[in-house]
This record gives C-alpha cells, structure tokens and sequence, in this order.
C-alpha cells in the first residue's frame, strides 16, 4: 500500500515550494510489470533527492498506474502511435531542462528519447546488460548492475545517481478514487460485497499461461471450501480465456470483468488474494500490497517474480526449462503445475491470520 512516509515527504516539497536545480527523467516505457518493477528504484531516488524535481516518461496507456505517486512529480505520456504526439512528448522533455535522465529500459527507443531530453548526464545498462546493447551509446554513465532480480538490477541504476539499496522495496503508489468507487459499484451490481478472489488466466504469451480449464477448476472448489466469490479478469483480447474458466468452473458462478486500468487497481488493490501467472495484474496486485500467489514455467521467478516480501510462488520448472522463448503453446513447465498445487497454496495463504 502507499508509503505515509512518502506522502509525508511529498506534502513537504508543496509547503515548501523549493525550486532545486536536480531534474531528474525517468525513463520507462513498458511493459507494467516491468514499470513496477521499476517503482522501488525511483521511491529510492526519491529518499535520496526529496527536494528535486523526478518526472516520469512512460507510454499514455499505463500513466495512471503512476499518477498521484508521492514519489513523482510529473507523469508524462508518451503516445509511441502517433508522430506528432511523439514530437510532441520530446518537446515537453526539452522544455523542463532535466539535468540528469536515467533509462531503465535500455532500448534503442527509450535510450533516444533520454537523449533528446537534452539531459548533460545520461545513465543506463552497460551494453552487456541493456535489452538491445546498442542503446547503450546514447549514455554517458553506463553501469553494470548488480543483483538477480529485474527490481535489483534497476536499483543499481538509481544508486549511480545518489541513491541507496533499502532493506526493503516501497511502492508509493495512489489507487485512483474514481476508478475504485467504480468498480465497487460494479462489483455491487454482479452480488459481491465481501471478500473475494481475483484470478488472472491471461498472459501477454502463451506459454507462460496456465490453462483456463485448470483456472476454472481451481475456482470451482475455491467457491465450494470457502464460499468466497471468485471475479475472473478480462483483459483485451481475453474474452475467449474469461469464458473458457467460468465454463470450467460449472456448476460454480464465477463474476468476469473488464476493466480499465483505474478500475482494475481499485480490484486487486482490495482483493483477498489474487492467481496470476507471470503478467501485469499480478506484478500491480503485488506492488499494491494484496497477497499474490504467482504461476510460473518459463520466466524465473527469482527474476521476475513478485518483488515483495510474502509472495507466494508455485514453480515447478526445471532449470533448463526457463528460457523466455515466446512459445504460443503452453509450456511443460506450466502444466506440471497442478490444480491441487494452487489449491493448497491458496489454503494456506487463506487461512493464515491476515
């Protein structure tokens, strides 16, 4: 959940009104798992600076994930499907003078645009570590980072521009009010007014997905041992997913909605739990303080896992099973996990004192 600290802090910086002279850019475009994972490295820069100016670039679609942090100060849109918003977009970079950018994405697309925010000083992934190594000759500090974990990696990057490593992550981040009084009305209107459990079938690729059919058996007995309401998660393209889990959770009634994304922190944010595989939904849920339990095959959870202290990981993959490869059929790793697997890590985590 939001940090009070950080809205302490925030609240300070407008008493005060200070005009510093650090201007630092963010630079993270997408994907939302990956921008979380980037949150714990800007709360930090933000310890670190709390006077200076923080703004973050990132595409228009998951700037509300990030407005109203305490963390930031300015959520900038970056519309990559139109030219002219893209010019756009780099003009409002060069107006506000940043003296510093840091791209944590480290592609050529991201490392440019910190480059045409005119910042003297440009920090990124050294070309071994960057996603594409050639980004990273638009930097002037390259660094090579230390960690496992993807949160870990992007600390080092904010620790070269005068942060420290917490003891532990903090995501300060503002559920919007709009989006969770509008989807608690929504939830009214499907009958549910107490605790329910969020699952999450979909996926950006198929192999790192867990099969809808086992999604919806997992629903089914959730509903029949604890007699909580289940909602299935309907992103875009997903409605076949959504339909094919509430088929397979029969006779059990399962609630399907699709969201936007202001609506769909306000879902997760007041879940009992949710059940994701390795997606956006899980890795927000996560970063919003909600129990998580996360379904992993391909992708290494040490890596990509939730970056939270009480996690629930079910992870059945050998090691050289884990290979990122954007497979479109479900990987082994992923259907060696059972039903009965998240079962009994739902169970546990459900009956354990909140």
């Amino acid at each position: 959940m939001p940090c009070a600290r950080f809205f302490r802090l925030a609240a300070a910086r407008r008493v005060a009104m200070i005009k510093s002279e650090e201007r630092y850019l963010v630079v993270r475009l997408t994907a939302l798992g990956d921008i979380l994972h980037t949150v714990p490295a800007v709360a930090a820069l933000r310890s670190a600076h709390p006077d200076a100016r923080i703004d973050w670039v990132v595409e228009r679609k998951w700037a509300p994930v990030l407005e109203g942090s305490p963390a930031i100060d300015n959520v900038i849109p970056f519309d990559h499907r139109s030219v002219w918003g893209a010019v756009e977009c780099v003009e409002r970079l060069r107006e506000n003078q940043y003296t510093c950018a840091i791209d944590f994405q480290g592609l050529y697309k991201s490392s440019i645009l910190a480059g045409f925010s005119g910042a003297g000083r440009r920090i990124g992934f050294d070309c071994a570590w960057a996603r594409e190594d050639g980004a990273a000759m638009f930097y002037t500090e390259r660094v090579i980072p230390a960690g496992r974990h993807v949160a870990e990696l992007n600390y080092s990057l904010a620790e070269r521009a005068g942060a420290s490593r917490p003891p532990k992550p903090e995501y300060p981040l503002r559920v919007p009010a709009g989006g969770a009084a509008s989807v608690r009305a929504r939830l009214h209107d499907l009958g549910i007014s107490g605790e329910y459990l969020v699952v999450g079938p979909g996926g950006s690729w198929r192999a790192k997905c867990w099969p809808a059919e086992r999604y919806g058996q997992f629903c089914r007995e959730i509903r029949e041992r604890f007699d909580m309401s289940v909602v299935v998660i309907q992103g875009p393209g997903e409605k076949s997913l959504a339909e094919e889990t509430t088929r397979a959770a029969a006779p059990a009634r399962l609630a399907v909605i699709a969201t936007t994304i202001e609506e769909l922190m306000g879902l997760l944010a007041h879940a009992r739990c949710v059940v994701a595989a390795d997606s956006g939904p899980l890795h927000l849920a996560a970063a919003l303080g909600t129990q998580v339990i996360g379904l992993y095959g391909p992708t290494d959870p040490a890596r990509n896992g939730p970056f939270v202290p009480g996690a629930v990981i079910v992870h059945k993959a050998r090691p050289d099973e884990i290979s990122y490869k954007r497979r479109t059929d479900f990987s082994a790793a992923m259907l060696r996990i059972t039903v009965e697997d998240v079962l009994a890590a739902a169970e546990a985590l459900l009956k354990a004192p909140e």
